[in-house]
């Protein structure tokens, strides 16, 4: 429950999760995509249930973040088919590829925040696709309605930064500044969140609690999270099922539990290097990087 009242903020509210749109069922079918004579991605075919955070892993090069633009439909897949439920992305286009795209929450390495604002503020930012007209314009003049502060602050303390609202953004450390910026995407109330090397420049510490965090908002709000991974450990201690991709074709597609070091050997096409564990209660034996194939 809020337990602030900064600015108009209500001191009570309901979980986040009551007012997330459920995922649909997404369904890949003979996916491929060909940039010029290069194949990024050949005959992908997956069907994710809605509530499940899945990993996607492989070398650099082998169609990860190439698979995500083609969920959100920033490209056209060359051949196959992607659906969100019954709505064929192929099909897509001017208000109803915008439509798409704004139920598509994004994620990236790079926080994609504006430093010098409020981190309500910067969460505020992920109501826009829901305001019209003049709201829209006030909008950009860092005037929200007491409504929108309230769903921006549910938003945070999701993520445990309700404490910050109202820090400039630059004042915290890169993990708090991702995991606003995944309050930002719950706050644009999206189908389905994608994630994209979400934890790439952050320490061991802060990468685990900012999966931590898109674990639990695959478990409590039902949202679909599909995420790009390099540190394999990451994808099996986290992850409800793993995406295996090497050059551009899916090798491996199970729960986190059934990615073997045999598994990862055939994946990688030789065992990566191992490196520091990303947590104490890590073996040597079970910590891979993908990394090491960049």
């Amino acid at each position: 429950m809020l337990r602030m009242s900064h600015r108009g903020g209500p001191r009570e509210t309901s979980p986040v999760y009551a007012t997330m749109p459920s995922s649909p069922v997404i369904t890949l079918e003979g996916v491929s995509k060909c940039f010029q004579s290069t194949t990024a991605l050949h005959n992908v075919s997956v069907t994710i249930p809605p509530g499940q955070f899945v990993a996607i892993i492989g070398c650099s090069g082998a169609g990860k973040t190439t698979l995500l633009h083609c969920l959100s439909r920033t490209t056209r897949v060359t051949a196959g088919s992607i659906r969100f439920g019954t709505s064929d992305l192929t099909s897509l286009h001017g208000e109803s590829l915008r439509q798409h795209r704004a139920r598509v929450g994004m994620i990236y390495q790079q926080f994609n925040l504006v430093k010098r604002l409020h981190v309500c503020d910067n969460v505020l930012i992920g109501r826009l696709p829901h305001l019209r007209g003049m709201a829209w314009w006030l909008a950009l003049g860092r005037y929200f309605p007491a409504a929108q502060r309230h769903i921006a602050l549910r938003c945070l303390e999701h993520v445990g930064l309700l404490d910050r609202a109202w820090q400039r953004t630059d004042t915290l450390s890169g993990g708090e500044q991702q995991r606003v910026a995944i309050a930002k995407v719950l706050a644009q109330q999206p189908q389905v969140i994608l994630a994209d090397e979400p934890v790439a420049s952050l320490d061991v510490m802060n990468g685990a609690l900012v999966l931590e965090t898109l674990r639990r908002v695959a478990s409590e709000t039902g949202l679909t999270v599909i995420a790009t991974l390099h540190h394999v450990e990451y994808a099996r201690r986290y992850a409800d099922r793993v995406l295996g991709l090497r050059a551009g074709e899916l090798v491996f597609d199970g729960c986190s539990h059934a990615l073997t070091d045999a598994t990862l050997r055939n994946l990688f096409s030789e065992a990566p290097e191992p490196s520091e564990p990303p947590a104490s209660t890590a073996t040597p034996d079970m910590t891979w990087v993908a990394s090491s194939c960049m």
